[in-house]
């Protein structure tokens, strides 16, 4: 964040490398999902393309067009970047700088967590990653005997509900007293949890039956062994908010065709994050790697 006096200029850089047929719109969104968090609009775009030997200027001309659609879709500039053929690789590699404004005194911090703070979780977990599974691992899905009408729902899961926070955090921000938000990515919500209290050095305690996994996720991790809590989360939005202003931050998302719930309580237990369910509590599950990472790795 950089001090303007009335405002910040907001900058970050964020790169995609999982494999995806849609790889320009999935970089555009997450960049912007990362200024979105901090209270932040996003508005230029610089983009960086490494492209394998012998790609076909078809494919070359689809990324080009997912950027220009995804950056209209949230009005971002796309200002400028840089474009080559690299030697090694296997598959594209998207890697985008997006900059943003927010004035002074509206900027959102992922330090700002308070002990009795409220976690709000929008939409359900995993988004993304459910959506890329779908779309990337089809075939192995069908073998471990997922449903393919599931396949072909979660494969539009990109666009419906999104993985843009951006319309999750104006309202969030507009509806209540909001302390930090964080959208759990690589590591899924597990390491959007740990991320999220390692920041503002408190713990939270989640209640397992308040986590919205998607029942398509479940599907999905049941018939590859993976675990839905680790998975690339795009879509979703953390946030902390007085108990106070709660109940009128869930209204507002819920109005505005939003899911949301309340998953948690931030404590002043530094750094612990714990699992509770039916009965009995433990460490939330953490990750060496994300889920989707370990699937696709040799």
């Amino acid at each position: 964040m950089i001090d303007f006096g009335d405002r910040y200029l907001v900058a970050k850089t964020d790169p995609i490398t999982f494999a995806t047929d849609l790889i320009g719109w999935y970089m555009v969104n997450v960049n912007a999902n990362d200024l979105a968090v901090m209270g932040a609009t996003p508005k230029w775009l610089l983009a960086t393309l490494l492209l394998p030997e012998g790609i076909r200027e078809s494919r070359v001309a689809e990324i080009f067009q997912q950027l220009r659609d995804a950056c209209s879709e949230i009005n971002v500039a796309l200002i400028g970047g840089h474009t080559e053929i690299t030697y090694g690789l296997d598959r594209p590699i998207a890697v985008g700088a997006m900059l943003g404004e927010v004035d002074g005194d509206k900027a959102i911090l992922s330090s700002g967590v308070q002990p009795g703070d409220s976690l709000i979780l929008t939409k359900g977990v995993p988004v993304e990653g459910t959506s890329i599974l779908a779309r990337e691992a089809a075939d192995e899905l069908t073998a471990g005997g997922a449903d393919p009408d599931s396949i072909e729902k979660a494969a539009g899961f990109l666009f419906d509900p999104g993985i843009s926070v951006l319309k999750d955090a104006r309202i969030v921000t507009e509806s209540g007293e909001v302390h930090a938000m964080h959208d759990p990515t690589e590591g899924g919500l597990s390491g959007g949890l740990y991320e999220l209290a390692a920041a503002s050095g408190v713990g939270f305690d989640i209640y397992a039956n308040c986590i919205p996994v998607l029942p398509e996720c479940e599907q999905f991790c049941r018939a590859l062994g993976l675990d839905p809590l680790g998975l690339i989360a795009s879509g979703s939005l953390l946030a902390s908010v007085s108990p106070e202003s709660a109940g009128a931050v869930l209204d507002s998302l819920v109005s505005e065709g939003i899911d949301a719930s309340v998953i948690g309580v931030a404590n002043d237990r530094a750094e612990e994050v714990t699992l509770h369910s039916e009965g009995s509590s433990s460490e939330f599950p953490r990750f060496r790697r994300d889920e989707l990472a370990r699937f696709f790795s040799p």
